[in-house]
């Protein structure tokens, strides 16, 4: 059967019409919060298995709800009861119904827009890389920028891209190829004339320009050094930002996914308001901001609250280090193999103090990006530091990525109430090759989703897309089975490290709605939430797990209305 996803309008109407009602089982339908006739269904799924993630009701039969928001959970001879005259409830056929999945980390107008690049995440050799470059740039106009790229040097070998290998075929088109994550990248000599970039410019703090034995710039920068190329790349007119977004919305609601905690900047945030504003927003949005700016959001806070159930602000995002992949990541010790070094420090300490404590006094979310050992010390020490010096308070802190932890770091997260959130698909990718960047030892608190749980702290799973798909489905599989993309692990890699189905499920809805400070509205399938609802082809948690990346999303809805069937 075909695809589609609808694009259809929503309202932003924030009303819990239905909060505080009883359920369908206690008789009736639920009243109307104004003591007016009772609800009516105005769509619902029924013969499904109904996991809500509501320990108190943790299976049902049916879901109902009225305009955006949950009526009631029960059976379907319950649910029978409430549906309005003229509507047809969607029959599930004993498919897996489970709440909205949350991806509570991606980059979305910039995943949108990789979807449309040149694409060499697949690529596995020196010479298919510069064939698909060149094949990309032969349509493009002399001139435009070639952006993106998302390439993996891990599989070809390790060599890293130069751009003698791309300067050929993009002579009259500056190039700005990243890395998949988004820590390194390869300029061709065009981008480096148009950022000024020479063998005489000097090294950044906290970046890299990779240089050959002579002393010139190979066209590989890294972390900091980013930015020399990034200044000179012209921002992209707002209608192909809102192009972005809409093919992002598409291709996530084909994956199941209702919201998403983006990792942006405040042109992102400008494109998400103008989706609002036309009513086109099919996805939830909590918009993040860079940490450096908070006191541009707190006034933005102050002078028009924090947004609705569509797209919410009050998020800064900063930088502790860089990446395992590109050897930016801070660690304790030195990297095992030939590299060697330590890794950089992108924000200096004292800077994130400061910009730390600033953005908590204002009562922002404060979540940073750290990958190594170090990283995620210092950041635990600063979030500490600031806890105890503001004193308490909800603040919901949290740690992106929370890769490679030290043993002795493990518990604090729980011990803080500091949030692990956390990509399960990195975990079966860099497997392939972590333990030869950092050895055995420390890859067994690498990815510590069962650790982490054990010592009582919150998860919430997403994707880091375009890094990683944003396929809650894989990250599910992945969690749950860790087993390597190139087959090495079929037991799992450190395997003491899975988590349940059940567990992965709690942390790809539960977690990413109170990450955000939005667990009363969503996260679970309960009445008077949203109607944030997700149906996948099997039960979970019934199919053995080594199958579960074969299961397929059926239906996506949000907000009562149904943006993507299969």
């Amino acid at each position: 059967m075909r695809s589609t996803v609808l694009g259809i309008s929503f309202s932003a109407s924030l009303a819990v019409a239905c909060a505080a009602t009883p359920s369908a089982s206690s008789g009736g339908a639920p009243p109307d919060a104004l003591g007016g006739p009772p609800l009516r269904a105005t769509g619902a799924v029924v013969h499904a298995r109904v996991w809500t993630g509501d320990a108190k009701n943790p299976w049902a039969e049916a879901v109902a709800w009225h305009g955006e928001r949950i009526i009631a959970v029960g059976s379907d001879a319950e649910i029978a009861r409430l549906v309005a005259p003229g509507v047809t409830p969607m029959d599930a056929r004993g498919e897996m119904v489970v709440p909205g999945f949350i991806d509570s980390h991606v980059h979305f107008v910039w995943g949108g827009a990789a979807r449309s690049a040149v694409q060499l995440h697949e690529v596995r050799s020196k010479a298919d890389f510069v064939a698909a470059v060149a094949a990309y740039a032969r349509g493009v106009p002399s001139g435009a920028w070639i952006l993106n790229g998302m390439w993996d040097h891990t599989h070809w070998g390790g060599e890293l891209p130069d751009r003698a290998w791309i300067d050929a075929s993009t002579p009259n088109n500056p190039v700005w190829l990243q890395r998949v994550d988004g820590h390194m990248a390869l300029a061709n000599s065009a981008a480096l004339r148009a950022a000024g970039i020479t063998r005489d410019t000097k090294d950044v703090a906290g970046g890299t320009i990779v240089r050959d034995a002579t002393g010139e710039p190979t066209g590989i920068l890294k972390d900091n050094a980013l930015a020399l190329v990034e200044r000179a790349v012209p921002p992209p007119m707002p209608e192909m930002s809102d192009r972005a977004l809409d093919a992002a919305m598409k291709y996530v609601a084909s994956n199941g996914v209702t919201s998403v905690t983006s990792m942006g900047s405040w042109e992102d945030l400008a494109t998400f308001e103008r989706a609002r504003t036309k009513r086109a927003l099919i996805t939830r949005v909590y918009a993040v901001v860079p940490l450096e700016t908070w006191e541009r959001l707190k006034g933005e806070v102050a002078s028009r609250g924090r947004g609705d159930s569509w797209v919410r602000i009050g998020g800064l995002k900063g930088f502790a280090d860089g990446s395992l992949g590109s050897h930016t990541a801070s660690m304790l010790a030195p990297f095992s193999d030939a590299h060697g070094g330590t890794g950089l420090v992108v924000t200096p300490d004292a800077d994130l103090y400061a910009r730390v404590d600033g953005a908590d006094a204002a009562g922002l979310n404060v979540m940073i990006h750290a990958i190594g050992d170090r990283a995620n010390r210092t950041v635990l020490d600063v979030y500490e530091r600031v806890a105890r010096e503001h004193g308490a308070k909800d603040r919901r802190f949290r740690i992106e990525h929370a890769q490679h932890l030290s043993p002795d770091d493990v518990a604090r997260f729980g011990a803080l109430g500091v949030i692990a959130s956390v990509q399960p698909y990195h975990c079966i990718d860099d497997g392939r090759w972590a333990e030869s960047v950092i050895g055995a030892e420390r890859a067994k608190t690498t990815y510590a989703f069962r650790a982490l749980l054990d010592t009582h702290a919150t998860l919430a799973f997403g994707s880091d897309w375009p890094v990683a798909p944003p396929t809650p489905l894989d990250g599910i599989y992945a969690a749950v089975t860790r087993r390597t993309l190139d087959g090495a692990h079929p037991s799992g890699w450190t395997p003491e490290q899975k988590v349940s189905v059940e567990e992965a499920l709690r942390a790809y809805t539960w977690g990413g709605a109170y990450a955000s400070f939005e667990e009363g509205e969503k996260g679970t399938l309960e009445q008077g939430k949203l109607a944030d609802v997700t149906i996948v082809d099997r039960d979970l948690t019934k199919v053995a797990p080594e199958t579960i990346a074969d299961a397929k999303i059926v239906a996506t809805i949000v907000g009562g209305r149904v943006v993507y069937r299969r």
